[in-house]
């Protein structure tokens, strides 16, 4: 089948505005919910949007391991990449895709980092092999081989006990604090429902979207 015959009708939901929370995190939340009940293989994956100083974009799948009042959570190694680009560019977009409930979620704001301490109390709750993994490697520099990361995880595993695993100065959390929210549901005929949130001082401003 050629890819331009593909074709998926959207008859999942509706979005209305006044069905919706006033408070984008809230209703957020109430999404999220309604993916974690539905049992999707990864319902707190997201795409996360960075770009280069000189504005080359890159985005990459990662986790959302928490939601606060001042945003929304997650962790890397600060000398990533992404970390790179989020110091000289704190701005940034996360992307929230449910296909089985024909949902989206666009999310835009600006990063900082975690405190360490913060950083610190979440990564004593990962799993030993993740601590052990977050030390081992030097995320998005170049490897010899896969030898030589399997390598590395063994001599750590020797070197370091379980709850004994340091927290690496160049890994912890970052928050995206949202300045913009659009929400996404499928519909008949390409008509999709777009809600956009949009910070205006210290409220909301809700609008429908054209699809």
């Amino acid at each position: 089948m050629a890819l331009s015959d593909i074709r998926k009708s959207y008859q999942f939901d509706s979005l209305n505005e006044q069905d919706l929370h006033d408070n984008p995190t809230e209703q957020f939340k109430q999404w999220l919910n309604v993916a974690l009940d539905a049992d999707l293989r990864e319902p707190t994956a997201m795409t996360l949007a960075t770009s280069s100083p000189q504005g080359r974009p890159s985005a990459r799948m990662v986790l959302l391991k928490g939601i606060q009042e001042d945003g929304f959570v997650f962790y890397s190694n600060y000398s990533s990449r992404k970390g790179h680009e989020l110091l000289s560019n704190p701005f940034a977009a996360l992307l929230f895709y449910w296909d089985a409930l024909e949902r989206q979620v666009r999310i835009e704001g600006q990063v900082s980092r975690l405190t360490r301490e913060a950083s610190l109390a979440y990564f004593k709750q990962r799993p030993y092999g993740s601590q052990l993994g977050a030390l081992a490697s030097q995320q998005s520099q170049e490897v010899a081989s896969r030898e030589v990361l399997d390598a590395e995880l063994a001599r750590l595993k020797a070197l370091y006990p379980e709850d004994g695993v340091p927290l690496p100065d160049s890994w912890g959390g970052y928050v995206l604090t949202p300045e913009r929210f659009e929400f996404w549901q499928g519909r008949p005929n390409r008509m999709h429902d777009r809600i956009m949130y949009e910070k205006n001082g210290e409220r909301w401003r809700k609008a429908r979207l054209s699809p």
